[in-house]
């Protein structure tokens, strides 16, 4: 094989790591009649894949809530269960006491179905969440417009980068890609793939090249470029080490000097599967890079979705996106309603079995 076609081969490997599949191009020839509809399955809607995607959540909310008040009636031991169910899928202490207590409104010493009971907790999780869900607004005035993109190792920065230059540039923007993991060669190959694939700039340094001074170029060529987006990566860093927090405190510094408006969004990527962890990096975070909004991915590994919830509580912060897969489509805008009715497990189009009973008490 020759040099050209082993880099070719090299890359679409590192695309196919990235996203979960390869990177070449579909053949020309056309399939056997029928043949397609046997080797692809059907694509599935969003809903779809986020509702299949939080299922671990949904199970173990639903299975719990079904032990507790099946053939029940309502007192304050079935309501203490149903908060340590809560609180076991990370909802938080402040959203579990107040669906905790919205299931025992007017209901004590009554029978309720678990359906019903799913229905309110799908409402009350609706009803914290709709003030954060917002969507991620690029200023046209600002150009460049800076996205600075920060988290913990292992959270997605790169890979959730990726799919937001591929969303921007499908909407016919201009984006520069900042390489900003300057620890992990892996990070940057990722980024090359990708921008070649897009046709986006991509400003790299030497592995080990100084981040701050990385960032500060990139501006500077988005700039020279007219570029719609700058998408700055930044290396993963615990919230804990007080040098690698300091270290994206200096990055955020020098962008001033070439920006003082910049960075002008601050996202910030969590991983779903670490749970309450999750809490104290969104505090740290946002002091030490001004977190403008969250990204939260891997929902589809882990039973603790609820996290989302107990973030929106405590920190009222905007939640653009979520992720529930590796491809590139699998990142989508926020929507409370969709999230709130898979946590509880309901279909989004069923009506809602507590407000129905509601009414015919009325």
């Amino acid at each position: 094989m020759s040099k050209d076609g082993e880099e070719a081969k090299e890359k679409r490997g590192v695309f196919a790591r990235l996203f979960g599949r390869g990177a070449s191009a579909p053949s020309s020839e056309s399939p056997p009649d029928g043949a397609a509809a046997r080797d692809e399955p059907p694509k599935r809607s969003w809903r779809e894949r986020l509702f299949g995607g939080l299922f671990r959540s949904s199970q173990a909310i639903s299975k719990g809530i079904a032990e507790i008040f099946t053939k029940r009636k309502l007192d304050a031991l079935t309501l203490d269960e149903l908060e340590d169910v809560l609180l076991r899928a990370d909802l938080g202490v402040a959203a579990s006491a107040r669906i905790t207590q919205a299931v025992g409104a007017a209901r004590y010493e009554k029978n309720i179905e678990p359906e019903e009971v799913r229905a309110i907790l799908a409402r009350e999780v609706e009803r914290i969440l709709n003030s954060v869900a917002l969507p991620f607004e690029i200023d046209a005035s600002k150009r460049p417009f800076v996205v600075l993109v920060v988290g913990v190792n292992g959270s997605g920065k790169t890979t959730t980068i990726a799919k937001l230059a591929s969303k921007w540039r499908s909407e016919g923007k201009s984006v520069v890609l900042g390489a900003g993991d300057t620890f992990r060669a892996a990070a940057v190959e990722q980024l090359r793939v990708w921008g070649e694939r897009l046709g986006a700039s991509v400003v790299a340094g030497k592995e080990g090249a100084d981040a701050a001074g990385l960032a500060f170029d990139a501006i500077q060529t988005a700039r020279e470029q007219n570029a719609d987006i700058l998408l700055m990566d930044t290396a993963g860093r615990l919230q804990n080490r007080v040098e690698l927090m300091a270290e994206l405190e200096k990055i955020v510094r020098v962008m001033k000097k070439a920006d003082l408006e910049a960075p002008h969004a601050v996202l910030l990527v969590l991983d779903a599967t670490v749970g309450q962890n999750a809490l104290t990096q969104v505090d740290v975070f946002g002091k030490t890079a001004g977190v403008t909004g969250l990204v939260m991915t891997k929902l589809d590994g882990t039973a603790r979705g609820g996290i989302l919830v107990a973030i929106a509580e405590k920190y009222g912060l905007p939640i653009h996106f979520v992720g529930v897969g590796e491809s590139a489509d699998d990142l989508e805008p926020f929507a409370a309603r969709d999230f709130a009715r898979a946590i509880a497990g309901l279909d989004p189009e069923e009506s809602d079995p507590a407000k129905n009973a509601a009414e015919t008490t009325t």
